[in-house]
């Protein structure tokens, strides 16, 4: 008999190909990236790391780092970790959906342009995604007594979000503390504890490293407030950002350009109508096939909410990889209610004619995520290239470790020539402007000048300057 591949599988390796052929080739490091890997990086100084971060990626991207400094060796490691990350998430609903609509969920998350640009990258919010959909499938199994592995794989999918990103895993607790508190099926010590467990055993990090840096949780919290520009303070306007950069740019912050065309949103105009639809059919009790309950379908939903809201509520302004989260676990009822509308229909013409429909509008909306792929990769790609021109002409210049590298885009830079970055004002201030004038006095340093951005410390005004060839910026040296 010829073995055939699983599906979620064949979606897994499809997931793996579109990295490597699109998101892999040629990219070189972006900012947040360079901060990451500088934290583990043993040939690098380590970035300012502010606040709202957390060091969970930079653990996760470790042990590349330490063996080999090749970007592509790196990101070919992400991409297939991501792949089989994406695979171990999206089986643990395979009991609750079935093999075929887990693997059209996980399709519909994967042909996503972020979600494929996001799986070799040094970033946390794919993997926080992929953390809620195991931590959401796992606990929908748990109900009605679980046994002790589903209760494990509960609590250390909670400790890898919360290690990936405390206050998010938070907010993906949340909705499943509610249902403990309020659903009889999960109102037991032991799977309220395994939430529990799992949030303290993955927040301790960042709970120490709070008292240690930052005055203690209330002021990292306080921190991170100032450096988003205030939580809270622009009520909704980051569901406006948020549509505005469904697209690109990857960071959209201030969030002024206009919203991409509807051939090109209609998806994410359509997804609170799937979803309306999808919750209106469980609640009726139409949700249930004895693979489940209304909870495989509601309970995804909530968290998705709970996940998506400071991001669109609380900020003002917003990237595609914030509400990857929220993607992820939307795909599962979307695809459920995908899978039960041919057969809602009497089996003949009728029935063939919806999947036939079906199956044209997402090839359509594939193709529509393909092209976005191919532009965000381009961008992506030449804004890494201009970090590693500029890196490349200040070693030019004699720039050698030790060094440090200040101004616009610092961290970046600094990250690809092996210096240090500082920098006195802005979300990344770590130092200040006499403190900077006494390090050019011990070691080589170079002041980054955008003239987009005129600003020129005043220590370096007298300063020789160079234009740093391909990048359109110019450094100050002494």
């Amino acid at each position: 008999m010829r073995r055939t591949i699983p599906p979620l599988a064949a979606v897994a390796a499809a997931y793996a190909v579109l990295q490597l052929c699109y998101a892999v080739a040629h990219m070189d490091l972006g900012w947040d990236e360079s901060v990451y890997l500088s934290q583990v990086d043993p040939g690098s100084p380590a970035a300012y790391f502010s606040a709202p971060r957390s060091r969970g990626i930079s653990f996760l991207a470790a042990p590349v780092v330490a063996l080999t400094p090749s970007t592509t060796a790196l990101r070919v490691t992400m991409a297939l970790l991501s792949s089989a990350a994406l695979y171990g998430a999206f089986a643990v609903w395979r009991p609750l959906l079935g093999r075929g609509r887990t693997a059209l969920a996980a399709a519909l998350f994967a042909g996503l342009w972020i979600t494929v640009l996001s799986g070799p990258e040094v970033m946390p919010n794919l993997w926080i995604a992929l953390a809620a959909v195991a931590a959401t499938g796992f606990f929908v199994r748990a109900r009605d007594g679980a046994g002790g592995r589903t209760l494990a794989g509960l609590a250390a999918a909670l400790a890898a979000a919360a290690l990936l990103r405390a206050p998010d895993a938070v907010w993906l607790a949340l909705p499943l503390l509610v249902t403990c508190a309020t659903v009889r099926a999960w109102r037991r010590p032991r799977v309220a504890a395994a939430v529990l467990g799992g949030l303290a055993a993955g927040g301790a990090q960042w709970a120490v490293e709070a008292y240690v840096r930052f005055g203690g949780i209330a002021q990292r919290l306080a921190d991170s407030s100032d450096t988003e520009g205030g939580m809270g303070a622009h009520l909704g306007a980051g569901l406006t950002a948020a549509r505005r950069s469904l697209n690109g740019p990857q960071l959209c912050r201030p969030c002024r350009i206009a919203a991409p065309s509807v051939t090109h949103s209609l998806w994410w105009l359509l997804l609170p109508v799937l979803v309306a639809a999808a919750c209106t059919l469980a609640l009726r009790g139409h949700a249930r096939d004895g693979r489940g309950t209304r909870a495989v379908v509601l309970l995804p939903v909530a968290c998705a909410l709970s996940l998506a809201a400071p991001y669109l509520l609380l900020l003002d302004y917003s990237a595609p990889r914030f509400l990857l989260p929220a993607y992820a676990l939307l795909a599962l009822p979307v695809a459920d209610l995908a899978a039960r509308a041919p057969a809602a229909c009497r089996a003949g013409p009728r029935r063939w004619a919806v999947a036939a429909v079906l199956c044209a509008v997402l090839a359509a909306h594939l193709s529509v995520q393909l092209k976005e792929l191919r532009v965000n990769t381009a961008d992506a790609r030449d804004t890494a290239v201009r970090y590693r021109r500029a890196a490349e002409g200040l070693r030019r210049l004699g720039l050698s470790a030790p060094c440090t590298v200040t101004g616009p885009r610092a961290q970046p830079v600094a990250y690809a020539a092996g210096c240090a970055s500082a920098q006195t004002m802005g979300n990344n201030r770590s130092t200040t402007d006499a403190a900077l004038a006494r390090t050019a006095r011990r070691m080589p340093m170079a002041v980054l000048y955008d003239p987009a951005d005129p600003y020129l410390p005043p220590y370096a005004r007298t300063w020789r300057p160079h234009e740093l060839p391909g990048t359109d910026w110019i450094a100050y040296v002494p």
